[in-house]
Parts: structure tokens; sequence; C-alpha cells
């Protein structure tokens, strides 16, 4: 029985973990720590945990915790998840990985010197709708790729106390929402891009990117489209389009797919509109995490790969003029 310690009284964990973990016997969500007094208790008690610590060294000490989610913000990433390797546990850290790619690179060194596992937290990569898209890619069904265009953007009302608008906490629509588009292109592609050609973006009150558009180009010599905002009365969209030889595939909400999706399939002449049925993203992740700590599998968000993502992050930034 593997047992999960909280890294963070945060709002995303609910769904990315604590509900995931009650839907299994094989793991269990032992605890939850947050630095301000009180706070971890309160969360323990309004999800039903059984300790709450005050205190994220408290619960990196924990001899029954086996596995941390690091759920802090961005800033606190690297430091905590070191930490967490040091003190003998597995890591699934919070998408975005790390602060810069320098920082992400100091993470995957402590993972390989502790010899424990340090997974990012893409859940949409494990789901039958991304496997779905990248097999119609396998397959030749979509002969020789031309473009691809990835789109992520939702409301999320400036507020300074907020860290996705706070640049010290790691904030940004890049960062934030961001970070999947980039993500999703270089999976699909199966490579790392060579050169950002353009990138612009617009800034909140506090200095950080509200949204930012780039334009990335692979070895292969295909060019991709990435695109994220979070400003007021910005529409939920999460879009993946590939164009190619055959035709061209659209996929609504490759994010979220269990809150309903969408396959747009138009090729060699044909047109399917379909959807894939399927459990959480975050059943999935939850899945493909003990895979890997229990040596079934290789983690497919591990250490190359998020140091690659973040690469691609800073390289977005520094051509948008965004000093960080």
């Amino acid at each position: 029985m593997h047992k999960i310690g909280i890294l963070g009284a945060a709002g995303i964990a609910p769904q990315a973990i604590i509900e995931p973990a009650r839907r299994r016997n094989d793991v269990v969500i032992h605890a939850v720590a947050s630095r301000r007094p009180g706070a971890a208790a309160e969360y323990a008690r309004k999800h039903r945990l059984p300790n709450g610590y005050d205190g994220y060294e408290t619960l990196l000490a924990d001899p029954e915790i086996d596995v941390i989610y690091n759920a802090l913000p961005p800033s606190e990433h690297a430091r905590w998840s070191v930490a967490a390797l040091e003190a003998g546990k597995h890591v699934l850290c919070e998408k975005p990985f790390a602060m810069n790619a320098a920082e992400a690179a100091r993470m995957v060194a402590a993972a390989e010197r502790t010899g424990l596992q340090l997974v990012e937290a893409f859940h949409d990569r494990h789901h039958p709708v991304f496997l779905h898209l990248l097999a119609l890619k396998q397959v030749g069904a979509l002969g020789k790729v031309k473009t691809v265009k990835a789109e992520f953007a939702a409301t999320i009302p400036f507020d300074p106390k907020s860290i996705r608008h706070d640049p010290a906490a790691g904030g940004g629509a890049l960062m934030d929402l961001g970070c999947y588009p980039v993500h999703w292109v270089r999976v699909f592609l199966d490579e790392e891009p060579d050169l950002v050609v353009a990138a612009t973006g617009t800034r909140n009150p506090l200095g950080v990117d509200e949204s930012i558009t780039a334009t990335l180009r692979f070895p292969s010599g295909i060019l991709a489209d990435v695109s994220c905002g979070m400003a007021r009365g910005t529409p939920f969209r999460a879009l993946f389009t590939v164009h190619c030889e055959h035709g061209a595939v659209e996929i609504e909400n490759v994010v979220l797919p269990h809150r309903g999706h969408s396959i747009r399939e138009r090729l060699n002449g044909g047109f399917r509109h379909h959807t894939i049925a399927g459990g959480t993203t975050y059943d999935y992740q939850l899945q493909a995490l003990l895979d890997v700590v229990e040596g079934r599998s290789t983690p497919l968000t591990g250490g190359a790969d998020a140091i690659g993502n973040m690469t691609v992050i800073d390289a977005i930034y520094a051509k948008a003029g965004f000093v960080r």
C-alpha cells in the first residue's frame, strides 16, 4: 500500500490526487501539509484525510509516506521536490515543473542522485484521447505532418494575491496554461524545437504575461503555433489541430477530455466526428505514477521531458521580451 503526502493545501489536489486515490485499493492519501498554522488540519478535516501537518518538513519526515504530490506554487517546486527526494520519497510535481530550465535540471539531478522517481503532472498525456492522436501519427494515418496548432485559454481574472498572476510565485499564462500546448506539440512531433521564430505577449498589472502567442520551428521543418491566455472574459478553449498530408485532425478539450471533448478527423476525403470513452485524466496519471514507482514502466513525463518543456518556455519568454 502506497501512502501519499500532499505538499500544500491546494485547490487542485482533490480532483488531481485525492479522489483518484479513493477509487483505488493500493494507495491512500496519508497527510497534507501547509505552512499556514491550522490550514492543513482544516484541509484534512474537509477532505477526510488522516493527518494535517503544520510545516512541510514534518510531512517529509513521516516514515509512512513514500510518495509526495508537490502542489505548491511553481516557485517552490524545485526546493521542496529536491527536499522530498532527499527524504527518500518519490515525487509527482505539479506543472509547470519549475521556474526555469536550470531549476528543472537541478531537480532531475537530485532524482538521479537519489535513485527515486520524479514525474511532472501532465495528466492529459496518459488519457486515451491523447494516445489516440499519437496512434494516428504512428500508424501513418496522417501521412506527412505539415503544421500543428495548440491553444489553451481560460478566464483567470486578475487578482494580485493569486499565484497565477504573481511573478515571484511563477505566475503567468504561459506557465499556468501555455505549458500544456508546449507539451502537446513537443510530444506529438517527438522532437525539440530548434528556434522560437516569433513570440508576443500582453502583460497584467504585475508584469506577468496575460497572453502569449509563439511560433516554434522544429528540426523536421514543421512549424507549430502555440497560444494561451487568461484575461477576463476569455472563453475556455483547449484545441489541438494537425494539418497533414492526408487532411487534418482537431481535438477539442485535449487537456480535460473527461469533461467533454470532440475529435474531428478529415482524412483521405472522409470525415469522422467522434469521442473516446475513458476515465478522468487524473486516474490515468495516478496509474502511470504507480507503474513507474513500482518499476513496471519508465515515466512519460520524467526528467528529460520536464527539462525540455521548461527550456522551450524559457525561450518563448525571451523571444517575447519578458525578463524573468
